[in-house]
Formats: C-alpha cells, sequence, structure tokens
C-alpha cells in the first residue's frame, strides 16, 4: 500500500467511527396489567405513575438513590444499557379481561415479562396465561393465597400475603390484650371474591390458633350500595375489633354507614387496599380518624432514599405513595434486578434469575425482611407494619420498635 493509500484509508475508518455509533441495546418490554378504570381504578392508576417512576430510576442515572438496584447505572448494564419499556392494559377489574389481555400482551405486543394485577382474582387468571405461554410474571400486591402453590415456575410473588397480614393482626391483638386492652371477641367482614375470602379464611383460621374468639364473619359483595343490614349484624355482636377486607367504594360506605348508625367499636384494621387507595382519606377522614391499616411503606426521614422516591412520586402526582402502589414499586425493582442479572430476554433464563433473587433489607424501599422467592414463588421474607390515620395520614404505631407515633386506643371516628 502506498503511502497516499494508507493516508486514505486511516481518514476513511475515522469518519465511519463517527458515521456509525454503536447500537442502543434493544429495550426490554414490561406487559402491566392494572385496573386503570373503574371502581379501582385510582389504585391502579397510583401502581402506574409508581412504576413509571420506577422506571425512570433504573433507565436514567440516580446516583442518590444509594444502594437500591439500578439506580447508579442508566439502563440495564448486563445488557448493555437496555431500557425497561412499559405497556400498560386496563383489566378494569374484569378476570376475564385480564386473561384476555396478558394473552394480547404475550402474542401481539411479544412483551418479555408480564406485572399486576391488583384484584387477586385478576391475577389468578392472568397468571395461568403466564405459565401457559412461559413468560416471567411479577405480582405486586394481590394476597390471595391462591396466586402462588398451584404449582407454577413462571409467577413470583414478592409482597406479603394473606397468612402473613394474619398473624400480624393476631401478633397485635395479643400485644395490646398485653397492655391491657379489653378485646374479648373480634369480626371479620370481607368483599366475597378470591381476595376478601382468601384473606378472611387465614384470619379466621390464624385467630383460632390464637384463642381469639371470632364474633361473627360477614361475606359481602364489594359492588354493595348499601351495607345496613351487615352494620346492623355488627352492632349487634358488639365485638372489640372489626377487620374489614374491602375495596375502595365499599371500604368508604362501610365507614359512613358506621357513622349513620351510630356505631363505633373501639377499634377498626383496614386490610390495606380500599383503606389504602388515594380516595378513602378524602372521603371520610373525621369518621374514619383512629382506624388501622397495615402496610409496610413508610416514607422515611428528610434525605433518605425512601424520602426522595416519594418526593420523585410527589413531584409526578401530588401525592404521597401509599402502601399498594409502593408494593408494586417494590416488585417491579426486583423484577428489574432479575432482568439485569439474566443479561438476557430469554424467559427461561429470566426464570432461573428470578429463583435466584436474594435483596437484603438495605436495598429495599420497602419495610419487608428481603426479597428472596421460595419454590412457590411466593417471597419468604415478606413482612407488614401497622399503620394508623392520625389526622391528614397514616402514621406507624405498630410494632413498638418501629412505631413513629404513639398508638392511639380507642379509635375516635364515626362520631
Amino acid at each position: 500500500m502506498t503511502k497516499s493509500y494508507a493516508l486514505l484509508a486511516v481518514v476513511v475508518a475515522a469518519a465511519l467511527s463517527v458515521a456509525a455509533p454503536a447500537l442502543a441495546a434493544d429495550a426490554v418490554k414490561i406487559g402491566i396489567l392494572w385496573p386503570l378504570t373503574g371502581n379501582a381504578g385510582a389504585a391502579g392508576l397510583a401502581s402506574k405513575a409508581a412504576v413509571e417512576v420506577a422506571a425512570d430510576i433504573i433507565n436514567n442515572t440516580h446516583p442518590e438513590m444509594g444502594d437500591l438496584p439500578l439506580a447508579k447505572s442508566a439502563g440495564l448494564p448486563n445488557m448493555g444499557g437496555a431500557k425497561l419499556e412499559l405497556t400498560f392494559v386496563d383489566h378494569q377489574g374484569n378476570p376475564s379481561l385480564a386473561q384476555q389481555l396478558a394473552t394480547r400482551l404475550i402474542t401481539q405486543d411479544k412483551v418479555n415479562v408480564l406485572m399486576g394485577a391488583y384484584q387477586s382474582s385478576c391475577s389468578f387468571t392472568a397468571t395461568a396465561i403466564a405459565e401457559r405461554y412461559g413468560v416471567p410474571m411479577m405480582v405486586g400486591d394481590s394476597a390471595a393465597g391462591n396466586i402462588t402453590g398451584r404449582g407454577f415456575k413462571w409467577v413470583f410473588r414478592a409482597t406479603p400475603i394473606a397468612t402473613d397480614y394474619a398473624r400480624a393482626y393476631m401478633r397485635f391483638i395479643g400485644d395490646m390484650k398485653k397492655q391491657g386492652k379489653k378485646i374479648d371477641s373480634i369480626a371479620v367482614v370481607n368483599e366475597n371474591t378470591d381476595y376478601g375470602t382468601s384473606v378472611a379464611a387465614e384470619v379466621v383460621a390464624e385467630a383460632k390458633k390464637a384463642n381469639v374468639s371470632v364474633a361473627i364473619q360477614i361475606p359481602y359483595s364489594a359492588s354493595s350500595t348499601d351495607v345496613s343490614a351487615q352494620v346492623l349484624q355488627l352492632k349487634e355482636k358488639n365485638p372489640d375489633v372489626v377487620i374489614f377486607i374491602s375495596y375502595t367504594a365499599d371500604s368508604i360506605l362501610y365507614m359512613k354507614t358506621m357513622k349513620n348508625l351510630n356505631y363505633k367499636p373501639p377499634m377498626v384494621i383496614g386490610d390495606d387496599s380500599g383503606f389504602s387507595d388515594p380516595s378513602f382519606i378524602p372521603a371520610v377522614k373525621d369518621v374514619a380518624q383512629g382506624v388501622m391499616n397495615r402496610s409496610a411503606w413508610v416514607i422515611g426521614k428528610p434525605g433518605s432514599v425512601t424520602y426522595k422516591i416519594n418526593e420523585m412520586y410527589k413531584a409526578k402526582t401530588g401525592r404521597d405513595l401509599d402502601d399498594t402502589s409502593a408494593r408494586n414499586m417494590q416488585g417491579f425493582f426486583a423484577l428489574a434486578d432479575a432482568l439485569n442479572r439474566a443479561g438476557s430476554t430469554d424467559p427461561e433464563k429470566i426464570r432461573v434469575a428470578l429463583t435466584q433473587t436474594d435483596l437484603k433489607p438495605n436495598v429495599l424501599m420497602m419495610g419487608y425482611n428481603g426479597v428472596k422467592f421460595d419454590n412457590t414463588g411466593q417471597n419468604s421474607l415478606a413482612a407488614t407494619y401497622l399503620i394508623q390515620l392520625h389526622g391528614d395520614n397514616y402514621v406507624l404505631v405498630w410494632p413498638e420498635d418501629h412505631a413513629e407515633a404513639k398508638l392511639q386506643w380507642p379509635m375516635t371516628g364515626t362520631k
């Protein structure tokens, strides 16, 4: 090669290096099923905003988020910086529609993984589709026990479940008895789909083990427009604690009906869901003062990672994160961590990475003891706190060694 040709080759090579930048890694597609309209639409929209914030943290650099998985890098480093691409669908709380939409996300939208689906009945049908097609699915918040434990290998659930909640309620009641609170009996009021039925069954079973008398259990339809008869039943039995397993409209309806019928038990415990819905406090703040609720989410002190996450969410929505949306956000982080460790969109590699998940408490945004899936796909390290409505907000009151405020007993609302 002559000197002039060699120089030309160098110039051409340099030009090509400028004109042809490295190709960006293909995005990883996540199909997400939630109710975005209907009675539970507010909860679905809150969770949608939460995972959009989580995707922002993962897709861009956020070193201020400390040890939160994937916050310091942009995208998934083990996949060449691949971004997460979210596709949301609205199942409207309809299990049949959830099943159809899960199929569409897999066969038409070609998503790599699924997530969802809030109502347990919808998660139950959607996870069956994930299992049929061999697509990994993360359940971030549905509590019914039967979602895992069906011998499925493609379904993983990060959230605590009915047994965890029931045991927490009984430990709380035991602690209150030790403090001298009079608790001779409890009542369980549950909506009658998979969610309410399964949680109520666990509460009744754990109450029996703890030698706590269940005065009455009242199943009802979440679409009820009048619960006067159920409240009169409670009034007649006069339990010391009433545990509600309810969605949004029905939890609000119960609070208002209890006030109208001049019924106020010493304590009400809401099983998250409707009691955590963004519309609950504005609708019944005065009558629900002192109501307890379960939550593994705490905003934390200014400067903490959880505080910064909440600030991002608040800037996007104008509200604080609630337990439901925060649990979904945590499930999303766990899913992204597995995707990165898989280093591939191959379903089997993602599934294996999920089975090998072992996130410690210091890298979580929730008060779990960790995220580690057992052989049914359930997070064996999930846990929960109890919070209480004080003024405009819920505050952490139990267990005492984590409490932010003193527990108020009896509750003061429904006057």
